[in-house]
C-alpha cells in the first residue's frame, strides 16, 4: 500500500479522503489545509490525521494528492516532486501553460510519477466505448451545469470545458491546426458560456459547447467516424454505437436498410455496450497506484494535462482577440 495524504479538504478533498482511507491500494495518512478551522472541523468529524505544514506531511507519504485551488497547484506540485514524492494533481494541472509544462520537466528530472484529474476518463459510460472510437472526424459535445457559484472565479474554458478537451484530445492523435471561439460572461466576470470548434490536422473537427447557467445539468458527447456513430452520456452514464454495414442480399424482415442515390444499400445496428457501475474519482486514484507500482505511464498524465490546459488557453485567447 502506498502511503498517500491530501492537500486541501475543501469539497472535493473531502472526498479524496473519503475514498483514499477506503483503498485498498493506499493507505491515508493525513492531510493538510491551511484554513486552521476548516481542518480542525474535518479531522474531528472524520478522523483523519491533520498537518500543521505541507512539508511535515510530504516527509511521511509516498504520494500527495494536491486538491488546492488551481492557483495553487504549482507551487505545491514543485514542493512535492523536488521531495521525490508522487503527485496526483486536480485539473487543471496548473494555472498557466508554463506552469503546467515546468511541472512535467520537474517530474522528469526528479523521476517521479504523476497523473491529473480528468474524471471523465473514467467515467464507465467513455470507457465502455474508447476502444471502439476509431478516427473521429467530426465531434460534438454538450456540458451544461446548473449555475452554482463555485469555479466561477476561472471561464467555464478551465472549469467544465477542458473536461471534454482532454476526453477528445485523447481520442484525436493529431494536433490541433486552428481554433475558433465565441463566448459571454452572462452573470460572472468570466465566460458562463462559450462555444469552441477546433480543428485538426488529420481533418477532424470538434464542436465544443459549455455552460454553467443552463436550467438543467447535460454531459454529452457524440462521436462520427467512418460507418459508424457513438454517443456518450457522461451524466446518465449510457453509450450507444450505431454502425453501418454492406446490406446482406437478403435482408431479414426487421432488418434495417438505407440506400443512397446512387444505390448502395446499408444496414443500420444497433449496439448498446456494457457499462459497469464504478466510482470514478477512486478509479482514477486507484489507476495512478497501479502506474506508480507497475512503473507504468498514469493514463491521464501531467504531459495530456499540460496539452489540455494548452488548448483550453488557445479557446481563451480566441475569444479575447
Amino acid at each position: 500500500m502506498l502511503k498517500v495524504g491530501v492537500l486541501g479538504a475543501g469539497h472535493l478533498g473531502k472526498i479524496h479522503l473519503r475514498l483514499l482511507n477506503q483503498s485498498e491500494k493506499y493507505e491515508l495518512v493525513g492531510f493538510f489545509d491551511p484554513f486552521e478551522e476548516n481542518a480542525t472541523k474535518v479531522a474531528a468529524e472524520f478522523g483523519y490525521k491533520k498537518f500543521d505544514s505541507i512539508a511535515s506531511l510530504i516527509a511521511e507519504v509516498d504520494v500527495i494528492d494536491i486538491v488546492t485551488p488551481t492557483i495553487q497547484h504549482f507551487e505545491c506540485a514543485k514542493m512535492v516532486i523536488e521531495a521525490g514524492k508522487h503527485i496526483f494533481i486536480e485539473k487543471p494541472i496548473a494555472t498557466t501553460v508554463e506552469e503546467a509544462e515546468e511541472i512535467v520537466a520537474l517530474a522528469k528530472k526528479y523521476n517521479v510519477k504523476g497523473q491529473v484529474g480528468h474524471v471523465e476518463r473514467f467515467n464507465p459510460a467513455f470507457t465502455a466505448v474508447k476502444d471502439k472510437i476509431n478516427k473521429p472526424m467530426f465531434i460534438e459535445t454538450h456540458r451544461l451545469a446548473e449555475f452554482n457559484p463555485r469555479g466561477t472565479d476561472v471561464p467555464v474554458v478551465l472549469d467544465l470545458m477542458i473536461h471534454d478537451i482532454d476526453a477528445i484530445l485523447s481520442v484525436v492523435k493529431s494536433k490541433v491546426k486552428s481554433v475558433n471561439a465565441s463566448s459571454v460572461a452572462v452573470i460572472s466576470d468570466s465566460p458562463d458560456i462559450t462555444n469552441a470548434r477546433l480543428e485538426f490536422e488529420n481533418g477532424c473537427v470538434a464542436n465544443i459547447t459549455a455552460s454553467r447557467i443552463s436550467m438543467k445539468n447535460m454531459r454529452k458527447s457524440r462521436f462520427f467516424q467512418k460507418d459508424a456513430y457513438i454517443s456518450v452520456d457522461y451524466l446518465d452514464k449510457i453509450c450507444e454505437v450505431v454502425r453501418m454495414q454492406d446490406a446482406p442480399e437478403t435482408p431479414g424482415d426487421f432488418d434495417m436498410i438505407l440506400q443512397n442515390a446512387e444505390g448502395v444499400k446499408k444496414q443500420i445496428y444497433f449496439d448498446n455496450p456494457n457499462v459497469n457501475p464504478n466510482n470514478a474519482i477512486l478509479d482514477e486514484l486507484e489507476a495512478f497506484a497501479d502506474a506508480i507500482n507497475n512503473n507504468t505511464t498514469p493514463i491521464v498524465s501531467l504531459e495530456d494535462g499540460t496539452e489540455a490546459l494548452r488548448v483550453a488557453y488557445q479557446i481563451i485567447d480566441c475569444i479575447g482577440k
